[in-house]
């Protein structure tokens, strides 16, 4: 008796392992097949995107190229070209390799989907501009055009993602745009930037890092083959050609008004009061939204009324009402220190 509980315990045993390794959508090996299957997906639509902005740049996509795009070697590099060949991607000749049509459509929807999503997130999250970028390439990969056609729509289909550069259309159209980059500006030349490359990531890392962004109004003040000093916000910084390389700029016709203050809410020492000139066009989004919704807007009173122990937040009296806010948002108002209560609007 005890022999036949032990032979059916084994046998419901094994059907059960049997289960969790064969279960069509739940089973271990389905699930080690899809990893597999995005793990590929991953790496073509990465070698697609890296082929489209080569063509974009008018530089020449090699197999070498491609591998150092995708940190792969030679051989394995070139399993996967021949993979995009299978499906139709891409094709191969003596000057390298390009997308079909039908690759440039793929290449063109994943695009779309990493700049709406660069987009939800500088508007809909408060996620450092940082960050938009690494979290929009996992994000492309998971996302069914069916769900972001509704991102899409919720968004009103907007033409331009948070750094300027044009959106696709699910058609594959692509908005028009004329900019010329910060290079190609002279000395005493106003421009607003339209938008900030966001490849390569350590470039970028080094525009990101001086507040620059997308709308910011500029003046060149000195322009040599070594590096490019200009003011923006009230803030002077200076650049290498390679790195404002990847700022593109509509240069103004006349003179824009360019904020020179460099005082903030930040340098507001407790017992002192400032009135707002403006926010600082780094913060946007829903952060912007916050900050006008408690009362920050130009011609506001704002009165710095306690610090904490650590230095950090500080509370300050805005509109009647007591406000903690952090020294990095803080930094991101403008106002001027002179004006009394009395000329509050």
């Amino acid at each position: 008796m005890i022999n036949v509980i032990y032979v059916m315990l084994a046998i419901a045993v094994t059907i059960i392992f049997i289960a969790y390794l064969f279960h069509p959508k739940k089973g271990l090996i389905y699930r080690i097949q899809r990893v597999r299957q995005n793990i590929q997906r991953r790496f073509i639509e990465d070698a697609l995107k890296h082929n489209y902005h080569c063509e974009t740049q008018q530089l020449a996509c090699t197999i070498q190229s491609l591998a150092g795009a995708l940190s792969f070697n030679i051989d394995r590099t070139t399993k996967l070209i021949s993979r995009l060949e299978e499906l139709s991607l891409i094709k191969l000749n003596g000057k390298g390799l390009h997308l079909t049509s039908q690759g440039r459509r793929y290449a063109l929807g994943i695009i779309r989907t990493h700049r709406l999503w660069e987009l939800y997130l500088a508007n809909e999250t408060g996620i450092d501009e940082i960050e938009w970028h690494s979290i929009a390439e996992i994000e492309e990969h998971k996302l069914t055009e069916d769900e972001m056609d509704k991102i899409a729509e919720i968004m009103r289909y907007p033409r331009f993602d948070p750094h300027g550069a044009p959106i696709p259309t699910k058609t594959g159209e692509i908005p028009p745009k004329k900019t010329i980059p910060m290079t190609e500006l002279n000395v005493g030349d106003y421009a607003r930037i339209v938008s900030v490359e966001d490849e390569p990531k350590t470039i970028y890392a080094q525009i990101t890092a001086l507040g620059l962004c997308q709308g910011m109004e500029i003046h060149i003040l000195e322009h040599t083959p070594q590096k490019i000093r200009f003011a923006a916000e009230g803030d002077e910084s200076v650049l290498a050609p390679l790195i404002a390389a990847n700022i593109n700029v509509n240069l103004l016709q006349r003179k824009p008004h360019i904020r020179t203050s460099k005082y903030t809410l930040a340098d507001l020492d407790p017992g002192k009061q400032g009135t707002v000139i403006g926010i600082s066009t780094r913060i946007r989004g829903q952060q912007r939204r916050r900050l006008m919704d408690i009362g920050i807007i130009p011609g506001t009173l704002i009165a710095s009324q306690i610090r904490s122990p650590g230095g950090d937040p500080t509370a300050y009296e805005i509109r009647g009402a007591l406000i903690a806010l952090r020294r990095k948002q803080a930094r991101q108002i403008y106002i001027d220190p002179k004006k009394k209560t009395g000329d509050q609007r």
